[in-house]
């Protein structure tokens, strides 16, 4: 047991998450990293990651990043470079030599990959294939729901993913349980990669050490409006925003003063949301006096944590807040490009873990207000069995422990 134990702290874990946009595949992963550091002494976890601002989050001992150039995907499809003003090929090309010289120089006992199989246009590949080389485990980390069965099975014959999980992937954890819904569900798979599939539950959040609550919310109970990066969480901020628009117009000709008063709400609009729509709604938020504002928070978990409700687009990292919190919530979730947040919504939804109102049905001001005003009287997640679905981080602390064991 000591050997193991030893073996154990000097464990070397490479990430790898591809995204440039949006926060939650950066904030899984150190979520990740954090758990498996806190778990034991002395293993270490290097994150590589493409978001432009990694460098704004808090890490633990024994985490640290890299950041690679970062890519911004076009509506279009195609993709283009985030900050370099170089061809789409060359910041690729620079993105795979640093992962790949990375991982040489790093030489992890696991390779954990984040959702995309071979990275962004097959930028791992070679990586994953040294690694297996080298005797290194690689693992296919995916959150519970990756898009409806035939967009996927399109999009993984597309990129050539299924002879790599076969080939270059020892085991793909799935963050999610298997009671729920299957992440791969419809697509055509061997048998052999199917072995490899392991259900490992949502991953459990916790409060940082260093967050705070802003003074004017230490008091009075509030809502909080979160789109998570804010790239495409327009369509709701929008929507709650005239929700308390037209609240405050129907407050000013009640009967009785406070029937149609909703509580303060505290709006996060994301890092990546346009500048554009973040200086209008700003510019509409300061006549109302019951809403605050801010771009981002690192440390939004302190948000969460106090609120008294939770309205949310419905991301996956965004979800494991809301139960491992235990908040009542109102999820909005995205339909395009991805149905991804649809699916979750729904089943979040049918569970009676949340309340969701659909994108369709944004025109309905009225909608929002209802749903706003009887937040406050949801059942808690907790009711419906959140608590069991949280188990996560201490499976893959678990599991971590068994294939390194197997190392030597």
């Amino acid at each position: 047991m000591a050997q193991q134990l030893d073996r154990l702290q000097n464990t070397k874990v490479l990430m790898y998450s591809h995204d440039s946009f949006g926060l939650g595949h950066l904030r899984r992963c150190r979520a990740i990293a954090h758990s498996l550091v806190d778990a034991y002494k002395g293993i270490s976890v290097l994150i590589l990651s493409g978001s432009p601002i990694i460098g704004q989050f808090d890490f633990k001992a024994r985490v640290d990043f890299i950041c690679i150039p970062g890519v911004v995907k076009l509506r279009n499809g195609d993709y283009t470079s985030l900050g370099l003003h170089v061809k789409i090929n060359q910041t690729l090309a620079i993105r795979a030599s640093i992962i790949q010289h990375t991982a040489e120089i790093y030489s992890p006992d696991i390779f954990l990959v984040d959702k995309e199989p071979l990275g962004l246009r097959g930028e791992v590949a070679q990586t994953l294939k040294l690694m297996k080389q080298r005797g290194t485990t690689n693992v296919l980390g995916l959150r519970d729901i990756m898009d409806d069965s035939e967009a996927l099975q399109a999009e993984w014959t597309r990129k050539q993913v299924v002879p790599a999980l076969d080939t270059l992937y020892d085991e793909i954890w799935v963050y999610g349980s298997e009671s729920i819904v299957n992440p791969i569900q419809g697509i055509e798979l061997p048998e052999s990669t199917r072995k490899k599939m392991r259900y490992l539950g949502y991953l459990r959040r916790q409060l940082p050490a260093n967050g705070y609550l802003p003074g004017d919310y230490r008091s009075k109970p509030y809502l909080l409006i979160t789109t998570g990066g804010g790239g495409d969480g327009e369509l709701m901020v929008d929507w709650v925003i005239r929700a308390y628009e037209k609240a405050g117009k129907n407050e000013a000709g009640a009967n009785k003063p406070g029937e149609n008063q909703l509580l303060s709400g505290f709006i996060v609009l994301g890092p990546f949301m346009s500048k554009l729509a973040q200086r209008q709604f700003r510019a509409r938020i300061r006549k109302i006096p019951q809403l605050q504002v801010k771009t981002f928070d690192s440390s939004i978990e302190v948000l969460i944590d106090n609120a008294v409700g939770i309205v949310a687009m419905g991301g996956y990292n965004t979800f494991c807040e809301i139960l491992s919190f235990d908040k009542r919530a109102i999820l909005v979730p995205r339909e395009t490009p991805r149905m991804e947040q649809r699916i979750r919504a729904d089943y979040a939804s049918n569970q009676g873990l949340i309340s969701m109102l659909k994108c369709g049905e944004s025109e309905n001001t009225q909608l929002m207000i209802d749903a706003l005003k009887s937040l406050p009287e949801q059942p808690l997640p907790s009711s419906s069995g959140a608590e069991e679905l949280l188990n996560g981080l201490e499976n893959i602390n678990q599991r971590v422990a068994e294939l390194i064991k197997h190392v030597d």
